[in-house]
């Protein structure tokens, strides 16, 4: 695997987690029910909750590639896929998937 398709996971997983507020019967379709925004706060919602998840999954990236910390610790670690191999620059391929369309 290389760093396009880490990152490309990563952002899948992103997605998943915007869709799955909406997902009938889950927990966090059910605690935004109750908040009973506004029909202009429930659009705004999905831009808010997506703006968050880009940022935290974003950093989190980075700070597995070496280039932000985590919990206050900055280091660089290595990433391997299955098979062994390092999957490398992931703070390019971040930006690319995270941050060139926004």
């Amino acid at each position: 695997m290389d760093a396009k398709q880490f990152v490309a996971n990563w952002k899948a997983e992103k997605d998943h987690f915007l869709q799955y507020v909406n997902e009938p019967g889950s927990l966090a379709a059910k605690q935004l029910s109750a908040l009973h925004l506004s029909e202009f706060q429930a659009r705004q919602f999905p831009q808010l909750l997506d703006t968050i998840l880009t940022d935290v999954m974003y950093t989190l990236l980075l700070g597995l590639d070496g280039c932000a910390s985590i919990g206050g610790d900055q280091q660089a670690y290595s990433i391997r896929d299955e098979d062994g191999n390092v999957i490398s620059d992931i703070e390019t391929e971040a930006y690319e998937q995270f941050h060139a369309g926004a």
